[in-house]
Protein backbone atom coordinates (compact mmCIF):
# COMPACT_ATOMS: atom_id res chain seq x y z
CA UNK A 1 0.00 0.00 0.00
CA UNK A 2 1.31 3.42 -1.00
CA UNK A 3 0.82 6.22 1.48
CA UNK A 4 1.36 9.03 -1.01
CA UNK A 5 0.65 9.82 -4.63
CA UNK A 6 3.86 8.95 -6.44
CA UNK A 7 2.63 10.69 -9.59
CA UNK A 8 3.33 14.02 -7.91
CA UNK A 9 7.05 13.16 -7.85
CA UNK A 10 7.23 13.40 -11.64
CA UNK A 11 7.20 16.64 -13.60
CA UNK A 12 4.31 16.39 -16.06
CA UNK A 13 5.08 16.98 -19.73
CA UNK A 14 4.20 20.38 -21.09
CA UNK A 15 2.23 20.76 -24.27
CA UNK A 16 4.17 22.51 -26.99
CA UNK A 17 2.61 25.62 -28.48
CA UNK A 18 1.24 24.98 -31.97
CA UNK A 19 3.23 26.28 -34.90
CA UNK A 20 1.61 29.52 -36.05
CA UNK A 21 2.40 31.12 -39.38
CA UNK A 22 0.61 34.43 -39.97
CA UNK A 23 -0.04 35.71 -43.45
CA UNK A 24 2.38 38.22 -44.91
CA UNK A 25 1.41 41.75 -45.84
CA UNK A 26 1.26 40.82 -49.53
CA UNK A 27 -0.90 37.77 -48.79
CA UNK A 28 -3.24 39.85 -46.61
CA UNK A 29 -3.70 42.32 -49.45
CA UNK A 30 -4.55 39.48 -51.83
CA UNK A 31 -7.10 38.13 -49.36
CA UNK A 32 -8.80 41.54 -49.08
CA UNK A 33 -8.84 41.89 -52.86
CA UNK A 34 -10.47 38.46 -53.26
CA UNK A 35 -13.03 39.20 -50.54
CA UNK A 36 -13.99 42.62 -51.93
CA UNK A 37 -16.32 41.14 -54.57
CA UNK A 38 -17.96 38.64 -52.23
CA UNK A 39 -21.00 39.06 -50.02
CA UNK A 40 -20.06 40.31 -46.53
CA UNK A 41 -16.58 41.00 -47.88
CA UNK A 42 -15.98 43.61 -45.16
CA UNK A 43 -16.07 40.75 -42.67
CA UNK A 44 -12.50 39.84 -43.58
CA UNK A 45 -11.36 43.46 -43.60
CA UNK A 46 -12.50 43.66 -39.99
CA UNK A 47 -10.70 40.43 -39.15
CA UNK A 48 -7.36 41.46 -40.65
CA UNK A 49 -7.38 45.08 -39.50
CA UNK A 50 -8.91 44.81 -36.03
CA UNK A 51 -8.00 41.24 -35.13
CA UNK A 52 -11.47 40.36 -33.81
CA UNK A 53 -12.26 36.79 -32.88
CA UNK A 54 -14.85 34.93 -34.90
CA UNK A 55 -17.61 35.28 -32.31
CA UNK A 56 -16.84 38.97 -31.81
CA UNK A 57 -16.94 39.73 -35.53
CA UNK A 58 -20.15 37.77 -36.14
CA UNK A 59 -21.72 39.39 -33.06
CA UNK A 60 -20.83 42.95 -34.07
CA UNK A 61 -23.95 45.16 -34.18
CA UNK A 62 -24.56 48.46 -35.91
CA UNK A 63 -25.58 50.18 -32.68
CA UNK A 64 -22.02 49.65 -31.43
CA UNK A 65 -20.36 50.97 -34.60
CA UNK A 66 -19.96 54.71 -35.12
CA UNK A 67 -19.46 55.29 -38.84
CA UNK A 68 -18.64 58.96 -38.25
CA UNK A 69 -15.89 58.72 -35.64
CA UNK A 70 -14.80 55.15 -36.44
CA UNK A 71 -15.21 53.95 -32.84
CA UNK A 72 -16.19 50.28 -32.62
CA UNK A 73 -17.32 48.74 -29.33
CA UNK A 74 -16.78 45.00 -29.65
CA UNK A 75 -18.36 44.17 -26.31
CA UNK A 76 -20.36 41.10 -27.26
CA UNK A 77 -20.06 37.89 -29.19
CA UNK A 78 -22.80 35.79 -30.75
CA UNK A 79 -23.24 32.21 -29.61
CA UNK A 80 -25.72 29.43 -30.18
CA UNK A 81 -26.99 27.77 -27.02
CA UNK A 82 -27.96 24.11 -26.95
CA UNK A 83 -31.68 23.41 -27.06
CA UNK A 84 -33.20 21.55 -24.11
CA UNK A 85 -36.12 19.15 -24.28
CA UNK A 86 -39.36 20.50 -22.89
CA UNK A 87 -41.18 17.18 -22.84
CA UNK A 88 -41.04 14.38 -20.29
CA UNK A 89 -39.85 11.70 -22.69
CA UNK A 90 -37.50 12.81 -25.53
CA UNK A 91 -38.42 9.74 -27.57
CA UNK A 92 -42.12 10.57 -27.46
CA UNK A 93 -41.83 14.23 -28.41
CA UNK A 94 -42.00 13.62 -32.13
CA UNK A 95 -38.45 14.64 -32.90
CA UNK A 96 -37.56 12.89 -36.13
CA UNK A 97 -33.83 13.21 -35.57
CA UNK A 98 -33.77 10.91 -32.54
CA UNK A 99 -32.29 7.48 -33.03
CA UNK A 100 -35.00 4.80 -32.72
CA UNK A 101 -34.74 1.72 -30.58
CA UNK A 102 -32.61 -1.17 -31.78
CA UNK A 103 -34.72 -3.78 -33.66
CA UNK A 104 -35.06 -7.23 -32.17
CA UNK A 105 -33.22 -8.86 -35.06
CA UNK A 106 -30.22 -6.52 -34.94
CA UNK A 107 -27.02 -8.48 -35.56
CA UNK A 108 -24.70 -5.88 -34.06
CA UNK A 109 -26.47 -5.74 -30.72
CA UNK A 110 -24.98 -9.06 -29.63
CA UNK A 111 -21.84 -9.07 -31.72
CA UNK A 112 -20.39 -6.36 -33.92
CA UNK A 113 -18.93 -7.47 -37.28
CA UNK A 114 -15.64 -5.82 -36.36
CA UNK A 115 -15.09 -8.14 -33.38
CA UNK A 116 -12.12 -10.46 -33.25
CA UNK A 117 -12.76 -14.21 -32.92
CA UNK A 118 -11.60 -14.16 -29.31
CA UNK A 119 -13.96 -11.32 -28.28
CA UNK A 120 -15.65 -12.14 -25.00
CA UNK A 121 -18.01 -9.18 -24.79
CA UNK A 122 -21.64 -10.20 -24.55
CA UNK A 123 -23.08 -7.05 -26.09
CA UNK A 124 -22.11 -4.14 -28.30
CA UNK A 125 -23.73 -0.76 -28.70
CA UNK A 126 -25.81 -0.73 -31.83
CA UNK A 127 -25.53 2.37 -34.05
CA UNK A 128 -29.31 2.63 -33.78
CA UNK A 129 -29.31 2.43 -30.00
CA UNK A 130 -31.84 4.91 -28.62
CA UNK A 131 -30.70 8.23 -27.23
CA UNK A 132 -30.79 8.68 -23.44
CA UNK A 133 -33.63 10.66 -21.96
CA UNK A 134 -31.30 13.53 -21.10
CA UNK A 135 -30.06 13.78 -24.69
CA UNK A 136 -29.75 17.35 -25.98
CA UNK A 137 -28.12 16.57 -29.33
CA UNK A 138 -31.49 16.13 -31.05
CA UNK A 139 -33.61 18.49 -28.96
CA UNK A 140 -33.87 21.00 -31.82
CA UNK A 141 -36.76 18.96 -33.24
CA UNK A 142 -38.73 18.95 -30.00
CA UNK A 143 -41.90 21.09 -30.30
CA UNK A 144 -41.50 22.16 -26.65
CA UNK A 145 -37.79 22.94 -26.80
CA UNK A 146 -36.43 25.81 -24.74
CA UNK A 147 -33.21 27.55 -23.73
CA UNK A 148 -31.49 27.36 -27.12
CA UNK A 149 -30.94 29.54 -30.14
CA UNK A 150 -28.89 32.66 -30.70
CA UNK A 151 -27.69 34.64 -27.71
CA UNK A 152 -25.39 37.64 -27.26
CA UNK A 153 -22.83 37.21 -24.50
CA UNK A 154 -20.01 39.28 -23.16
CA UNK A 155 -16.80 38.85 -25.09
CA UNK A 156 -13.98 36.75 -23.77
CA UNK A 157 -11.98 38.77 -21.26
CA UNK A 158 -12.75 41.21 -18.49
CA UNK A 159 -12.32 44.46 -20.43
CA UNK A 160 -14.83 46.19 -22.67
CA UNK A 161 -12.99 46.27 -25.98
CA UNK A 162 -13.25 49.66 -27.71
CA UNK A 163 -11.39 49.99 -31.01
CA UNK A 164 -10.58 52.80 -33.39
CA UNK A 165 -11.49 51.84 -36.92
CA UNK A 166 -8.88 52.53 -39.62
CA UNK A 167 -10.02 55.31 -41.98
CA UNK A 168 -9.76 52.96 -44.96
CA UNK A 169 -12.22 50.54 -43.34
CA UNK A 170 -15.02 53.07 -42.89
CA UNK A 171 -16.07 53.19 -46.59
CA UNK A 172 -16.23 49.40 -46.62
CA UNK A 173 -18.52 49.36 -43.60
CA UNK A 174 -20.76 52.03 -45.14
CA UNK A 175 -21.00 49.94 -48.32
CA UNK A 176 -21.81 46.91 -46.17
CA UNK A 177 -24.68 48.76 -44.53
CA UNK A 178 -26.02 49.92 -47.87
CA UNK A 179 -25.92 46.39 -49.31
CA UNK A 180 -27.61 45.03 -46.19
CA UNK A 181 -30.41 47.58 -46.51
CA UNK A 182 -31.08 46.30 -50.04
CA UNK A 183 -31.20 42.73 -48.76
CA UNK A 184 -33.62 43.77 -46.05
CA UNK A 185 -36.01 45.22 -48.61
CA UNK A 186 -35.74 42.07 -50.72
CA UNK A 187 -36.39 39.79 -47.73
CA UNK A 188 -39.50 41.68 -46.63
CA UNK A 189 -41.35 39.90 -43.83
CA UNK A 190 -38.74 37.13 -43.77
CA UNK A 191 -36.17 39.53 -42.34
CA UNK A 192 -35.23 38.98 -38.68
CA UNK A 193 -33.68 42.10 -37.21
CA UNK A 194 -30.75 41.38 -34.89
CA UNK A 195 -28.95 44.64 -35.78
CA UNK A 196 -25.98 42.56 -36.98
CA UNK A 197 -23.26 44.02 -39.17
CA UNK A 198 -22.69 40.65 -40.82
CA UNK A 199 -25.79 38.52 -41.23
CA UNK A 200 -27.49 36.06 -43.54
CA UNK A 201 -29.74 37.34 -46.38
CA UNK A 202 -32.65 37.18 -43.91
CA UNK A 203 -30.90 38.98 -41.04
CA UNK A 204 -30.06 35.94 -38.94
CA UNK A 205 -26.61 35.37 -37.42
CA UNK A 206 -24.10 33.60 -39.64
CA UNK A 207 -23.33 30.07 -38.55
CA UNK A 208 -19.73 29.52 -37.48
CA UNK A 209 -19.34 26.59 -39.90
CA UNK A 210 -20.60 28.67 -42.82
CA UNK A 211 -18.24 31.47 -41.82
CA UNK A 212 -15.32 29.02 -41.76
CA UNK A 213 -16.22 27.66 -45.21
CA UNK A 214 -16.40 31.20 -46.60
CA UNK A 215 -12.93 31.88 -45.19
CA UNK A 216 -11.58 28.82 -46.97
CA UNK A 217 -13.21 29.95 -50.22
CA UNK A 218 -11.68 33.43 -49.90
CA UNK A 219 -8.21 31.96 -49.34
CA UNK A 220 -8.60 29.73 -52.38
CA UNK A 221 -9.76 32.64 -54.52
CA UNK A 222 -6.82 34.72 -53.31
CA UNK A 223 -4.37 31.96 -54.23
CA UNK A 224 -2.75 31.82 -50.79
CA UNK A 225 -1.99 28.82 -48.61
CA UNK A 226 -4.74 27.30 -46.44
CA UNK A 227 -4.84 28.77 -42.98
CA UNK A 228 -6.90 28.76 -39.84
CA UNK A 229 -9.56 31.38 -39.28
CA UNK A 230 -7.72 32.47 -36.13
CA UNK A 231 -4.61 33.15 -38.25
CA UNK A 232 -6.27 36.40 -39.32
CA UNK A 233 -5.98 37.57 -35.70
CA UNK A 234 -2.30 36.61 -35.60
CA UNK A 235 -1.78 38.41 -38.91
CA UNK A 236 -3.30 41.61 -37.52
CA UNK A 237 -0.93 41.54 -34.54
CA UNK A 238 2.09 40.84 -36.71
CA UNK A 239 1.27 43.65 -39.15
CA UNK A 240 0.89 46.09 -36.25
CA UNK A 241 4.33 45.12 -34.99
CA UNK A 242 5.79 45.53 -38.48
CA UNK A 243 4.49 49.09 -38.57
CA UNK A 244 6.36 49.86 -35.34
CA UNK A 245 3.33 49.78 -33.01
CA UNK A 246 4.37 49.11 -29.41
CA UNK A 247 3.34 45.76 -27.98
CA UNK A 248 1.42 47.50 -25.19
CA UNK A 249 -0.76 49.19 -27.80
CA UNK A 250 -1.28 45.83 -29.51
CA UNK A 251 -2.26 44.39 -26.13
CA UNK A 252 -4.89 47.09 -25.67
CA UNK A 253 -6.15 46.62 -29.23
CA UNK A 254 -6.59 42.90 -28.73
CA UNK A 255 -8.10 43.31 -25.27
CA UNK A 256 -5.57 41.06 -23.52
CA UNK A 257 -5.21 41.26 -19.76
CA UNK A 258 -1.52 40.26 -19.78
CA UNK A 259 1.14 41.21 -22.27
CA UNK A 260 2.45 37.64 -22.23
CA UNK A 261 -0.76 36.63 -24.00
CA UNK A 262 -0.15 39.25 -26.67
CA UNK A 263 3.37 37.94 -27.23
CA UNK A 264 1.86 34.68 -28.49
CA UNK A 265 -0.11 36.57 -31.11
CA UNK A 266 2.68 38.64 -32.58
CA UNK A 267 5.62 37.22 -34.48
CA UNK A 268 8.97 38.71 -35.43
CA UNK A 269 8.56 39.65 -39.05
CA UNK A 270 11.41 39.21 -41.49
CA UNK A 271 11.93 42.99 -42.06
CA UNK A 272 12.42 43.50 -38.31
CA UNK A 273 14.72 40.48 -38.02
CA UNK A 274 16.78 41.75 -40.96
CA UNK A 275 17.03 45.21 -39.43
CA UNK A 276 18.10 43.70 -36.09
CA UNK A 277 20.84 41.64 -37.76
CA UNK A 278 22.12 44.71 -39.60
CA UNK A 279 22.22 46.69 -36.36
CA UNK A 280 24.20 44.06 -34.44
CA UNK A 281 26.52 43.60 -37.41
CA UNK A 282 27.14 47.33 -37.55
CA UNK A 283 27.81 47.41 -33.82
CA UNK A 284 30.37 44.59 -33.96
CA UNK A 285 32.08 45.04 -37.34
CA UNK A 286 30.82 48.35 -38.74
CA UNK A 287 32.76 51.57 -38.90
Amino acid sequence: MIARNVATLIDPPTAADPEIEPFTQEEARRILKAAAERRNGARWSVALSLGLRQGEALGLRWSYVDLDTGVIRAWFQVQRSTWQHGCADPHACGSQSHKPACPSNCKRHRHAPTCTPDCIRTSHRCPRWPCPKDCTAHASGCPKRHGGGVTFRRRKGKTKLTLQCPPELLPLLRAQRKAQAAERLAAGSRWTDHDLVFATPTGNPIDRSDDWREWKAVLKAAGVRPGRLHDARHTAGTLLMEQGVHIRVVQETFGHTRVTTTEKYVHVASPQAKDASQRIGSALWGR
